[in-house]
């Protein structure tokens, strides 16, 4: 608030109501800058949690619609041969990937099997970092504005605190009529900082603990079909010995 403004205005009538949109526009430049600022980085948090409960969501569906066509006794290679030809995620990229990798070596010139199982989970591990990823992006940013709004929500405050005093002093009165409005509108600013940082903080957490277990799932299913072509790898080091 401008000093000058308050002692032009004098003291407000008694019963006059201060709005949240009155605070906003009698406050100083610096506090509008910061409550324009925490309202955009809630918005953008917003944007965020809408997105990643849609792609966790859509994760989910297709991660066990992959599992039933899996476990069906389909052939590994007709599966690779459809799911190779589309975009895939979730488990379905960590299939493509270890199958990938294997029919290089089975249709390689020298067929063999030495070390394949080592790079078959490497293949598997680096799957797993990447859906994990996309999982993850833009995570950090709920968890920084959880952590900063409140603290650029006191910012703004105590800008305000030092303004309403500025203005006290040029109006020399100090009465709770002069003092209040002042005071209201600082701490305005860490009401929209905490408004912007609970959503993120809840938001966090709970995506955050959706992802742990998105990365379980996604491990489990690694560790199993790892399992399975360990096994075809065995039989076949047999029969190439026998040979």
């Amino acid at each position: 608030m401008n000093p000058a403004d308050i002692a032009a205005a004098g003291l407000p009538g008694p019963g006059v109501e201060v709005s949240l949109l009155s605070m906003f526009w009698s406050a100083h430049l610096v506090v509008k800058i910061v409550m324009i600022g925490l309202l955009a980085a809630s918005v953008w948090c917003w944007a965020i949690i809408v997105n990643k409960v849609i792609l966790l969501s859509r994760t989910q569906r297709a991660m066990a619609q992959f599992e039933d066509v899996f476990w069906s006794g389909a052939s590994l290679d007709e599966l690779y041969a459809t799911l190779s030809s589309r975009p895939t995620s979730g488990m379905a990229s960590l299939f493509v990937a270890a199958m990938r990798e294997w029919r290089r070596t089975v249709q390689g010139a020298s067929s063999s099997f030495m070390g394949l199982q080592a790079r078959i989970e490497k293949v598997l591990d680096v799957a797993i970092a990447r859906e994990v990823e996309k999982l993850e992006s833009n995570l950090l940013v709920l968890a920084t504005v959880a952590s900063a709004s409140p603290f650029i929500g006191l910012f703004g405050t105590v800008w305000g605190i030092m303004s309403s005093f500025r203005s006290i002093a040029a109006s020399r009165n100090t009465s709770l009529a002069v003092v209040a409005p002042g005071i209201a509108e600082a701490l305005f600013a860490t009401a929209i900082g905490l408004f912007a940082a609970i959503p993120a903080l809840i938001a966090y957490n709970k995506l955050q603990g959706d992802v742990a277990k998105k990365q379980a799932q996604l491990e489990g299913f690694a560790d199993e079909f790892s399992s399975i072509l360990s096994r075809q790898i065995d039989q076949r080091s047999v029969h190439d010995q026998a040979a």
